[in-house]
């Protein structure tokens, strides 16, 4: 029994022993461990240390060279300065001179629109035009500028082209040469479509051109001059001075003979156009004009006296 009691005290004494060398062994092999993996660890530091110190280095020598290039080109923009000075002054100098002239300018503006006053002041006091020296039919023949407006109706063609013909014929023979000459139909259409808005050019050739057109002319029409006054008006009466308007024609068929006077007075305010008519007249069956040709006669009649112009009724065919 003794000796079973010893052998076991040895056992459990060996057994101790060995725990206490196993957990020795291990804290020396971990030890190991550690030693051997430190020095890993700082050199993968260091080489990121270095590579991160070159990018730095790279990124200063970038920025040294750029500042080197902007003090380049500052010295190139003080020498560029320092060149356009001379001319910086030479344009103030400039500016301030044309300063001058503009005042000046302003004051003959000034003075010239005082002119312009006084002088339509006194034109609107003396006649504008001077005494008729020819007449056609009873018409004064005086203008620089001749307009026909044409009645292009079925009853003109049939009963009064060729004595409408005729009649201009007159006006243009009595004229020895105008500075312009235009051809529109009641309905303010051109004659010439090349030369809406503008002249036909006073030549012989020009004339007889008119003439042979003439009698070929088909134009719609509504049997009112009305349009035609209208437009020749406002087209020419702002740009030029002494025009005459010549109205053949012989029917009225629009609803206000008053309405007419009103936008004819309005557009031709200051007179600068004449207006003349002649009237072509058919008889009724029962020997009576018919009402759209007396109503043309009282609109023309009212329109040439309120404008400078005469009217010439022709006796009835």
């Amino acid at each position: 029994m003794i000796r079973r009691r010893q052998r076991e005290g040895e056992s459990a004494g060996l057994s101790f022993l060995d725990c206490i060398c196993c957990g020795f062994g291990a804290v020396i092999l971990l030890l190991v461990i550690v030693k051997i993996r430190q020095p890993v660890v700082l050199e993968e530091r260091g080489a990121e240390l270095l590579s991160t110190a070159a990018h730095l280095q790279a990124v200063l020598v970038d920025l040294l060279e750029q500042n080197r290039q902007a003090e380049e080109d500052l010295v190139v923009t003080e020498a560029s300065l320092a060149e356009r000075t001379p001319e910086l002054a030479a344009i103030r100098a400039e500016w301030a001179r044309t300063e001058e002239d503009l005042e000046e300018m302003a004051l003959t503006a000034g003075f010239l629109e005082r002119m312009k006053h006084i002088y339509e002041h006194a034109r609107e006091a003396t006649p504008r035009r001077a005494p008729p020296t020819s007449l056609v039919g009873g018409i004064p023949a005086d203008s620089e500028y001749i307009i026909f407006v044409v009645d292009t109706s079925g009853s003109m063609l049939k009963y009064n082209w060729e004595l409408m013909i005729q009649k201009i014929d007159e006006i243009l023979d009595v004229y020895p040469r105008v500075k312009g000459i235009q051809v529109l139909n009641d309905m303010g259409s051109y004659m010439f479509t090349g030369y809406q808005g503008k002249w036909i050019p006073d030549t012989d050739s020009g004339r007889n051109v008119i003439r042979r057109f003439l009698r070929g002319w088909r134009a719609f029409s509504n049997s009112s001059p009305v349009e035609g006054i209208t437009a020749a008006i406002h087209t020419y009466a702002s740009r030029y001075d002494d025009i005459s308007i010549y109205v053949l024609g012989d029917e009225f068929t629009g609803d206000s003979i008053q309405a007419v006077v009103d936008e004819v007075d309005r557009l031709n305010r200051d007179r600068a156009v004449r207006i003349h008519a002649v009237g072509f007249s058919v008889l009724e069956v029962d020997g009576r004009l018919p009402a759209t040709i007396r109503r043309f006669s009282t609109l023309m009649r009212v329109l040439c006296q309120r404008n400078g112009g005469t009217f010439v009724a022709l006796q009835p065919r």
